[in-house]
């Protein structure tokens, strides 16, 4: 069976740049600040981040005093976390290993496993949970966070606008009446696990420069059963909306309204 190329080598200068650069990022206004609320990093806390990228979330734990070990398969994105930590004086560890397959670390040896916005991007979710379990405490747990799978479905989920039905009006800019909208999220579908290659240079004409990576998704059901399936219960299920804010315009209101309603980002915690 053929294997699908799914590392982020060919992106990793663009993923660093969005986590280490950008101040209105998700993963440090939603992300980071939830995460740390509730895997709680401390002194005498040992934590392995699966897939962890360029260190960004291994880093602030370890920051509160955890002793934090960071996994990830690209060579070029452990390189760039290394460097992090080189500068900033970290005492995380870092090394290149898939996240389905962590034999190196003992059995009942960690104290909590986190997965960040990663599984969406890993082909054999099964193989990683089932490395959760067998490094895990007895009482230990895995957080993870992802895309929320029902309402961000690559290819197959869109924002849509409809009149409001009440026909209410509202002003433009320039003075102009023009109807209220409504904003709703599309999905064309849910139930069936999907593979979508991603397109990660839309601008880019020369086809040889173009840059993939793939995209899984999975109704809640499948992750729900592959954590059964490995004695892991869930705990903690957390639903996290996205922090930013429109500009000021006409529809600016229900933009921020549907921020609210629709949840960006899904978090599990499953214990041992």
């Amino acid at each position: 069976m053929k294997t699908l190329e799914t590392s982020w080598d060919n992106v990793s200068d663009w993923y660093d740049n969005l986590l280490e650069q950008d101040p209105n990022s998700f993963q440090k206004n939603v992300i980071l600040p939830n995460l740390l609320r509730i895997v709680d990093p401390k002194k005498g806390i040992t934590i392995i981040d699966l897939a962890c990228g360029q260190g960004y979330f291994a880093r602030a734990f370890s920051e509160k005093g955890a002793e934090v070990v960071g996994y990830d398969i690209s060579r070029e994105i452990i390189d760039l976390a290394l460097e992090h930590n080189k500068k900033t004086s970290g005492k995380a560890k870092f090394h290149v290993s898939p996240a389905n397959s962590i034999p190196f670390i003992q059995n009942n040896s960690v104290d909590v496993v986190t997965i960040i916005l990663a599984l969406q991007n890993i082909e054999n979710i099964q193989g990683v949970f089932a490395e959760c379990a067998r490094v895990l405490k007895p009482g230990g747990k895995v957080v993870f966070v992802i895309n929320h799978p029902a309402f961000r479905i690559p290819k197959n989920s869109s924002w849509g606008t409809a009149k409001a039905e009440d026909g209410k009006k509202e002003k433009k800019r320039d003075g102009k009446i023009v109807d209220a909208l409504s904003m709703y999220r599309r999905v064309n579908s849910y139930m069936s696990n999907d593979q979508i290659k991603i397109d990660m240079t839309p601008g880019e004409k020369n086809q040889d420069k173009k840059k993939f990576t793939v995209s899984f998704h999975r109704p809640l059901q499948s992750y729900f059963k592959i954590l059964s399936k490995n004695n892991l219960a869930v705990t903690r299920l957390e639903e996290w909306i996205s922090h930013k804010k429109s500009q000021a315009g006409p529809h600016s209101a229900e933009e921020d309204r549907v921020r609210k309603e629709i949840p960006m980002f899904l978090c599990v915690e499953a214990v041992k």
